[in-house]
């Protein structure tokens, strides 16, 4: 199976560069984060004229946004909680149909916590952190099995998942109080594949700022996408890229794909 994960920043926007996508890679699943598409606008013929007929969604106007897209049939699971009581649309999860059996492919968005990292001076931080917590007891619960969990988790856990570690232990995506709370959550049962294919100290970014005149030549970058997989699935990993070409496409967004190959 290839997946590719993709805060893709305005479905309706892109749809071009999803075609282009597609075509370059033939995944098999997408995943996309931030659609902002609500469900009556959503694109279903289109999608579907570019090979994915099967759909899961879920999608508000201007904010947040999810979606599964498949070649191959999707049963819905819909025992997911409303993360917050906040009906905003940050995840999905579906089983998708492999030749080994089913396997359960979660998609999130977590909320980006602005910009001032103090819970009490900020409600988007708290919001997040609230988030990270409800999900870690959520899957601590739900102990996942043959599960992909990935996404725009808007988190960069590691040193080498940003330019600077020193500058950004206080810019929010890279403190503390973030990185603890999502590593907990991926402590629930899962692994983080991404760095399994791409192991630190190599520097590993999936997005970059639209304030870089030249993001390549500043590679001020954070790794805030995800993959991550349950250790019963984890040797069926062949590879991981990170496809940064896209990052100079036309009217791009400022996240890149992640593609995975699993033989399943």
């Amino acid at each position: 199976m290839r997946l590719i994960t993709w805060n893709i920043n305005s479905l309706r926007l892109r749809l071009p560069l999803l075609q282009r996508l597609i075509e370059e890679q033939s995944p098999d699943v997408i995943c996309l984060q931030e659609t902002k598409v609500p469900d009556p606008l959503y694109p279903q013929d289109a999608l579907a004229e570019l090979g994915f007929p099967h759909q899961i969604y879920r999608g508000m106007k201007s904010y947040n946004g999810v979606t599964i897209l498949s070649r191959t049939p999707l049963e819905p699971v819909t025992d997911t909680p409303d993360w917050c009581g906040k009906t905003d649309c940050r995840h999905v999860a579906a089983n998708v149909q492999t030749d080994s059996g089913p396997v359960t492919l979660h998609n999130f968005y977590v909320p980006a916590g602005g910009d001032i990292p103090d819970p009490q001076e900020n409600q988007k931080f708290a919001h997040k952190l609230a988030f990270l917590e409800e999900a870690t007891d959520w899957f601590t619960d739900n102990p996942p099995k043959r599960s992909i969990l990935v996404g725009d988790l808007n988190i960069a856990p590691l040193e080498h998942d940003v330019w600077s570690h020193r500058q950004l232990l206080k810019i929010v995506s890279h403190t503390p109080p973030e990185t603890t709370r999502l590593t907990h959550w991926l402590n629930t049962g899962f692994e983080d594949a991404m760095r399994k294919a791409i192991p630190e100290p190599e520097k590993l970014f999936t997005w970059w700022s639209y304030r870089n005149r030249d993001w390549k030549k500043s590679n001020r970058g954070r790794r805030l996408d995800h993959i991550w997989t349950t250790p019963d699935i984890l040797p069926s990993l062949k590879s991981i890229n990170v496809l940064s070409p896209v990052r100079d496409w036309t009217s791009p967004s400022d996240h890149v794909p992640v593609l995975m190959d699993i033989s399943l």
